[in-house]
């Protein structure tokens, strides 16, 4: 017999009805935990913990990478961005490199407090001109 787990239900709900840019904006938080739990594992010498969350963070940035709109210049910066980022997460684990991980959060951190302004600023958009009419 299942046991329903509540936070479980309620993040798979969160999930389902998210909109595109609060599923990007999930995705850019589950990176930045990957990278911490990832410097933990360098900092308590846990090489599996290590690996899993490095390995986790790589596919986030791999999920944004193919979820691009590549006919649009920003796009085209933001792989080149993603690419640099993806390699230096291949580095950090290779080297086992907490600062090549602080470097590639504070990307990851900018992205995401970028995206929750422009999430801000649609929603602002969106209600002011729902007001209007």
């Amino acid at each position: 017999m299942a046991v329903n787990n509540p936070y479980n239900s309620y993040q798979q709900n969160s999930v389902t009805t998210a909109s595109p840019g609060e599923l990007t904006l999930m995705l850019y938080n589950g990176c930045l935990k990957f990278i911490n739990l990832a410097k933990n594992g360098i900092e308590n010498k846990d090489i599996e913990t290590k690996n899993t969350n490095i390995l986790k963070a790589q596919k986030i940035i791999q999920e944004l990478m193919v979820t691009l709109n590549m006919d649009l210049e920003v796009s085209q910066n933001m792989m080149s961005l993603y690419e640099y980022i993806n390699h230096r997460l291949i580095e950090a684990n290779i080297k086992n490199d907490v600062a090549i991980l602080h470097e590639v959060e504070l990307f990851v951190m900018e992205f995401r407090d970028t995206w929750k302004q422009v999430i801000q600023l649609n929603r602002q958009r969106q209600h002011s001109q729902g007001g209007m009419a």
